[in-house]
């Protein structure tokens, strides 16, 4: 009896050492996370403004990405680690560099600041893969923590530019590998998360918050149907943005061998798409057309569009996230298609964000969350229903293409593969 007891205690002791190291270590990740995620996010705003303000800006752009290039090759680091070099690093024994959260910090504000169309998110990873990492090597984390201090960077610094920590824990959770989530991290996830989403308001961060409660439609057949129907259309359309960001960067590396001429014409092609369009709604996050958008207004060829600027941006070595134009994308999609669909508009651009989010990264507790803390839960039914039928739908395509599906979307079966 004693022993047993014994034993029990040893176990109960192990469970709070262990509760008590993360919470910890976590906290540390969260303030840095969201300290660095934060001076990000308002260099990140100023780049934009001053490009929407400055047109001229955007004709540095090739100048500016042979900068990029330059400053990898001078670090010594492969111009295309990206987030999948993150990713990597959870389930293997290599090592997120160093030298990657100043490179992608500053290459990202160059790429915003000359008019590349990109997003934040995937610096957001890249940063905090590399915080985790130092963290974990500091403190002499073994191989198993190391990674879920990684996770815990990611989680920070995506929760400290979204201002959405539930959703940012579930993202690092899910992403990684689809459908066997990592709950051992659960606990350092949510408390990096949280940290950082507090250190984020201090330090003057603006949450993504949109209000949508009188466009929600009467709860009936009809509109589950008209729901089902965009969904599956955005299912689509994240198919089509993933194959062309993944064609894109494909064949300009193997017509544009050099690294520096490669980013130069893409360069030139961004600033030929500009003065084509006539406008620079499609040059940077465009976070303001996603507000158009969200207020029932959008062009027809916009979702489009952003789809080329983007898979030219990022196919071209620019550096930045594919999330906001994603967000971008399924607004401006959802805008339009739910009003031909008989959705209010406004609805059908909030569908829209929140399926196409799902459809390209796969991750769907994350993007139900994403839903409830950027709209409100008064849709929840709806936006739980779009995201299951988009990620059925959108296949084993995915942004990521170190992102392993796990398990079938069609049948209870271990297939392990990569993202297409």
């Amino acid at each position: 009896m004693k022993e047993l007891i014994e034993h029990k205690l040893k176990s109960a002791f192990v469970y709070v050492k262990t509760f008590l190291k993360w919470t910890l270590i976590a906290a540390v990740l969260g303030l840095t996370g969201g300290a660095i995620g934060s001076l990000f996010s308002i260099c990140i705003k100023y780049a934009n403004e001053y490009n929407e303000n400055l047109w001229y800006l955007t004709l540095f752009m090739p100048i500016g990405g042979i900068i990029i290039v330059a400053l990898y090759k001078l670090c010594k680091i492969d111009n295309d680690p990206g987030t999948n070099c993150v990713i990597e690093s959870i389930r293997s024994q290599s090592h997120v560099p160093y030298a990657m959260a100043p490179l992608i910090f500053v290459s990202t504000i160059i790429t915003h600041l000359t008019g590349g169309s990109a997003g934040r998110e995937g610096a957001a990873l890249q940063l905090g893969g590399s915080i985790g990492t130092a963290l974990g090597r500091i403190l002499k984390l073994d191989e198993s923590d190391l990674h879920i201090a990684i996770m815990c960077g990611m989680s920070a610094v995506f929760s400290a530019l979204f201002c959405t920590p539930i959703t940012a824990a579930f993202f690092a959770l899910e992403v990684i590998s689809v459908g066997a989530a990592y709950y051992a991290a659960l606990v350092p996830c949510f408390t990096a998360s949280i940290v950082s989403y507090f250190t984020a308001l201090k330090l003057g961060v603006e949450p993504l918050r949109f209000i949508i409660e009188n466009t929600i439609p009467a709860f009936d057949l009809l509109n589950f149907v008209r729901i089902i129907g965009l969904s599956a259309a955005c299912a689509l359309i994240s198919i089509l943005f993933c194959v062309v960001m993944r064609k894109t960067q494909k064949y300009a590396k193997k017509f544009l061998k050099n690294e520096y001429l490669r980013a130069a014409v893409g360069g030139a092609l961004i600033i030929l798409l500009t003065f084509s369009v006539g406008c620079k709604d499609y040059n940077g996050a465009g976070t303001h057309i996603i507000q158009t958008a969200l207020s029932g207004h959008a062009k027809p060829e916009a979702f489009l569009l952003k789809i080329l600027f983007t898979a030219i941006t990022i196919g071209c070595g620019y550096k930045g996230g594919e999330i906001v134009p994603t967000l971008f994308i399924g607004s401006a999609f959802g805008c339009v298609m739910g009003g031909f669909l008989g959705i209010n508009p406004i609805f059908g651009a909030a569908m829209g964000m929140i399926c196409l989010f799902c459809g390209v990264i796969n991750c769907p507790i994350a993007s139900i969350l994403l839903s409830v803390e950027v709209f409100g839960a008064h849709g929840l039914i709806f936006f739980a229903t779009g995201v299951a039928v988009s990620y059925m739908l959108s296949g084993y395509y995915g942004l990521y293409s170190s992102q392993k599906i796990l398990y079938s979307k069609l049948k209870a079966k271990f297939i392990n593969i990569n993202a297409k």
